[in-house]
């Protein structure tokens, strides 16, 4: 995603996660990550210290796995700020 797309998505975003939810609030991201150790653990990293609970799932193959992460944040640029950090990581796909 170009960074004019992806800006556009986050000011959306952000404009339905203020709309839409009382905060501080629970938040679930899910993540589609290449079945890499290396890559996953660089995500839960993102996660550390926020009392985040992460549940993995590989696929049937075992290519790629699921990453579902809850986590209480304070407000929606708390949910982009984590957006763009897991994009960081390569291969990752944000549902």
């Amino acid at each position: 995603m170009d960074s004019q797309k992806s800006e556009e998505f986050y000011k959306r975003l952000k404009v339905q996660l203020a709309e839409n939810t009382k905060w501080p609030s629970n938040y679930l991201y899910k993540f589609i990550v290449p079945s890499d150790e290396l890559k996953i653990k660089q995500i839960e990293k993102i996660f550390d210290n926020t009392g985040a609970v992460i549940e993995s799932k590989q696929s049937k193959k075992g290519t790629y796995t699921s990453l579902s992460v809850t986590v209480h944040l304070k407000d929606p640029d708390a949910v982009i700020e984590k957006y763009k950090q897991v994009g960081t990581v390569e291969g990752v796909i944000s549902l």
